[in-house]
């Protein structure tokens, strides 16, 4: 994290995630509202080092017109040779001199500070978010589809159709746990799933498609907020990138230090990834299968959009997600995010849950955010008023469409029939050459 710290000052640009003079106007309005994720009394520390950092910087000009009006004065002494006041004046100019670069190298230390302060708060919960611990307290808003019901469902890797394609051992020879070899029919329905849900949002969501790196620097992680915050989640190069645990990464960070023309927005893209993601505190937690994997891949879906239309490209990017799950036929729930589950830099957050018939149970398989500013200010992304003003963020949100891994999961487990087959969802049957089954060797039929 040292590191991390040092590097922040060298990225042009970057701005903190909290506009501190709004924190100096409304300071317990700022503190009532991150007092909702448990912060307590956050403005307190935050406007006393930006007490210091400002007095340093107003010490610092003092001290600097004093030093230049006494360079002035000593070319005065020196014409009229009064050496006792030339070498006074000399001194003082000396010793402001040094009082000038003290004081900038405080300020420029308490600056540091200040923006790691901010950076280490997270956003603003949108005044809808329920109040709540954890995901107990989540609020579910929407459902779709009835569980089939299926005697004794099994979990995706013990179907008869789907162990043939399905290879932990060899991964696990190869990477350790929490990777998966996928062969032949598995591999196609993986590969077909990514294929299917980039169409939809292409062709019916009219999402631009986006071939982005996997690999990125620092700044774009920092934008974002994966990092400083997160870094033990994500894996780091020898050589200072990082692998995107999200196109997220990637996609928002297209607009970072530019200026967007009003008229352009809202920008809808589309990208499928590889992700890589550490999960870091998650020992012990889904362990068999493929459900938590150091390497996956999703679809994901980014809007850059003018304030005023974000809360409404939220509810569409939500029914753009729960759009590829009904095409599927899968059975899910849409829940709103407590304050306590609501993620670091979401304002407010739907997960999508999709039914697992082996776990009995409804898992994320999406989640659909709303940063509002707290990414652009980060990144320097804005907009130009077509009205002419001065430019202003923009909002930026972020949401799954879908992690393919976890559907791949669902398609397998409600799709099991009795003899161990997999029927193959309607949509992805021209994807799959036109096969309906897979049969219980694996084979499609």
């Amino acid at each position: 994290m040292g590191y991390l710290i040092q590097r922040i000052k060298l990225f042009p640009g970057m701005q903190v995630m909290h506009d501190i003079r709004s924190i100096r106007d409304n300071p317990k309005d700022f503190d009532k509202a991150l007092g909702r994720r448990g912060v307590n009394a956050a403005s307190e520390e935050i406007l006393k080092i930006d007490e210091d950092r400002r007095s340093a910087i107003l010490s610092a000009e003092t001290a600097q017109a004093e030093q230049n009006k006494s360079s002035k004065l000593i070319g005065a002494a020196k014409a009229a040779g009064d050496e006792k006041e030339f070498e006074k004046l000399r001194k003082l100019v000396a010793d402001k001199k040094t009082e000038v670069a003290d004081m900038n190298a405080k300020a420029k230390a308490l600056d540091q500070q200040l923006n790691l302060a901010l950076m280490s708060l997270p956003n603003i919960l949108d005044k809808d978010i329920p109040d709540g611990e954890d995901e107990k307290h989540n609020k579910e808003i929407f459902s779709w589809g009835k569980p089939r019901a299926i005697d004794n469902p099994k979990e995706h890797f013990e179907i008869a159709a789907a162990i043939p394609g399905m290879d932990f051992e060899t991964a696990a020879k190869l990477s350790g746990s929490r990777f998966v070899v996928l062969r032949g029919t598995i591999a196609r329905l993986h590969r077909a799933l990514a294929q299917f849900m980039l169409d939809v949002h292409v062709n019916e969501h009219g999402l631009t498609e986006t071939m982005t790196p996997v690999l990125v620097r620092e700044e774009a992680m920092f934008g974002t907020n994966q990092l400083p915050k997160f870094s033990e989640d994500s894996y780091q190069t020898t050589n200072g990138w990082w692998l995107i645990p999200t196109s997220e990464v990637t996609l928002t960070n297209i607009c970072a230090n530019e200026i967007t023309p009003e008229e352009n927005l809202p920008l809808r893209m589309t990208a499928h990834t590889q992700c890589f993601r550490s999960e870091a505190g998650s020992a012990g937690k889904d362990t068999s299968g493929m459900l938590r994997q150091h390497q996956f891949e999703k679809v994901e879906m980014v809007s850059i959009t003018h304030p005023d239309q974000s809360m409404q490209e939220h509810e569409r990017m939500t029914t753009c997600a729960k759009a590829i799950l009904e095409k599927l036929e899968l059975p899910y729930r849409v829940v709103l995010l407590c304050s306590g589950d609501t993620g670091f830099g979401a304002q407010k957050t739907y997960d999508l849950e999709v039914w697992l018939p082996g776990q009995q149970a409804f898992r994320e398989i999406s989640s659909v955010s709303i940063c509002g500013d707290f990414q652009a200010r980060r990144m320097n992304a804005r907009y130009k008023p077509s009205g002419g003003g001065k430019p202003e963020f923009v909002h930026t949100l972020n949401g799954s469409g879908l992690a393919v891994g976890r559907c791949l999961i669902a398609v397998l487990e409600n799709g099991q029939q009795e003899d161990g087959s997999i029927l193959v969802p309607e949509v992805l049957r021209n994807y799959m050459g036109g096969k309906v089954i897979i049969d219980n060797q694996g084979h499609l039929c």
